[in-house]
């Protein structure tokens, strides 16, 4: 626990933050569990911003990372963490000071994969056999992709501007009775209306449509695959299990 007489400051990247739960939930774990420390949303309209921010903010030592940063953050760091080297992406900063405040060393993580993974350990059964597509190829998309190489589940990224070790979306219907494993990972559903573009009426209920989007709760996607009658997951779950796992890094000394 943190002293109280020290209170130190995490924080959240990004832009924009609007559909962010981050500072709530932390917020919330530090009331409940009468840690004295402040979490603060820092909306950057670039991520060169973020240099200013750290030598501003003298007592901020974590800060969780999203769209569309991910990637573009990792240059900051003076440490990667092995998954960090592996996708190129990374969802957490921790930062060490020296005792004027000064930044002397930042370390990135990525604890989206321990939050995509561990989300999906009860569908593992179901899933058995199964493949994965996973639309999109930002740093949430390969997050997915690594924590479903662990859990031994082939995965292919879906891009708009198809490369290799990618396929375009309008292959995505040849996939699909393999691939019961459905990982939107794109932006597209963060506003009313947005609907992402796939084959919906090939989806079956062996299916399993999981958007890392967790607000709204429902995306226009999982709307889409609910009446085709699969399975719908968004990523509500994910973000806690993320966050408790970058609170558990931001407390090692």
């Amino acid at each position: 626990m943190l002293a109280s007489n020290n209170p130190k400051q995490f924080g959240l990247i990004g832009y924009p933050l609007g559909h962010s739960f981050s500072a709530d939930f932390f917020s919330q774990l530090f009331e409940r569990e009468h840690i004295a420390a402040y979490y603060t949303p820092y909306e950057l309209s670039s991520i060169d911003l973020l240099g200013s921010l750290l030598q501003k903010q003298t007592n901020l030592y974590g800060l969780n990372v999203t769209s569309p940063y991910k990637e573009a953050v990792v240059e900051y760091a003076t440490e990667l963490s092995a998954e960090v080297v592996a996708t190129g992406a990374a969802n957490v900063l921790h930062i060490r000071r020296d005792a004027r405040g000064q930044v002397k060393h930042i370390a990135a993580h990525n604890t989206d994969i321990i939050g995509f993974r561990d989300s999906l350990l009860p569908y593992l059964s179901d899933l058995s056999g199964a493949k994965a597509l996973i639309l999109g190829t930002g740093g949430a998309a390969k997050a997915a992709s690594y924590a479903l190489e662990q859990l031994g589940i082939d995965a292919c990224l879906v891009s708009r501007s198809p490369r290799e070790g990618t396929i375009g979306y309008d292959s995505i219907e040849a996939y699909l009775p393999e691939a019961r494993l459905i990982v939107q990972a794109t932006p597209v559903g963060l506003h009313c209306g947005e609907v992402v573009l796939f084959p919906y009426e090939k989806l079956t209920d062996r299916h399993l449509c999981y958007d890392l989007i967790y607000n709204p709760s429902e995306t226009g996607f999982l709307a889409e695959a609910k009446r085709q009658g699969a399975q719908t997951k968004n990523g509500l779950e994910m973000l806690h299990k993320q966050a408790l796992a970058a609170w558990e890094i931001w407390q090692t000394p």
